[in-house]
């Protein structure tokens, strides 16, 4: 149906004109884009309240462009500059939270797990069935994220109201 399989490492997908393409995996297109850097200023390395904002901000996206994606409205790179984001904005949290020694480590895996469901999802044709069958594990992993933050609260109030400071040089 195709012709010529594709080069390693790139899976092939139809765009809604049953036109093949090449596209590469979620992982590559994430690996050169954080290369690129964040779209918006990074937080001060102590500013959890900027880190936590940003982060949530990326994550209210991508619900929202995955139903683009899924009506052949946006691409597979614009999911995956959303994602981008949302892991470049978890990184400064996790950063900004380990300045003030409050540990994340229980919600590190959430990007990953983000990205399984989201590889899995970009790998079929863009419908609104599919992305119905995606979207509770993409709601589970952000679900997850969220309340790991909300759990560290406290922590953070704490560590606020103390004004404690840590030398990281």
């Amino acid at each position: 149906m195709y012709g010529t399989p594709p080069p390693p490492g790139v899976s092939r997908s139809s765009t809604r004109s049953s036109t093949s393409t090449y596209s590469t995996p979620l992982a590559c297109r994430v690996s050169d884009a954080t290369q690129q850097g964040p779209r918006t200023p990074a937080p001060a390395p102590d500013d959890v309240q900027a880190a936590v904002r940003n982060l949530l901000l990326s994550t209210r996206d991508m619900p929202g462009i995955l139903a683009q994606w899924a009506r052949g409205a946006v691409s597979e790179a614009d999911v995956s500059d959303v994602y981008v984001q949302i892991g470049t904005d978890f990184n400064a949290a996790v950063q900004a939270f380990a300045y003030h020694r409050i540990d994340l480590s229980d919600i590190h895996s959430v990007p990953a797990e983000l990205r399984a469901v989201l590889e899995q999802c970009l790998a079929e044709d863009p419908s609104p069935a599919l992305l119905a069958t995606y979207m509770p594990g993409v709601r589970a992993a952000l679900v997850k994220l969220l309340r790991g933050l909300q759990a560290r609260q406290e922590a953070w109030r704490r560590a606020r109201a103390a004004g404690v400071t840590y030398d990281h040089r």
